[in-house]
């Protein structure tokens, strides 16, 4: 079934911001940043500081899930 993004806060470097992403992704992207043994706010303000110009944070963290989810 499909879903409509769900807009959520995060703080990047002291900075408010928020992103909108399906439950499934952020479902995942919580999991991965437990496993991770990192608070979902850093992980996101790294992917932030890595994704470059032409990505939107949304958009990067749904590749970061997806880059985590492949069968290593």
């Amino acid at each position: 079934m499909m879903q409509r993004p769900q807009k959520r806060s995060l703080t990047l470097k002291g900075h408010r911001t928020s992103v909108s992403l399906e439950d499934a992704f952020w479902d995942a992207f919580r999991d991965i940043a437990h496993k991770k043994g990192r608070a979902i706010n850093d992980l996101a303000a790294e992917i932030d500081s890595i994704r470059g110009t032409d990505c939107g944070l949304a958009s990067a963290i749904r590749l970061y899930v997806l880059k985590h989810s492949k069968p290593q």
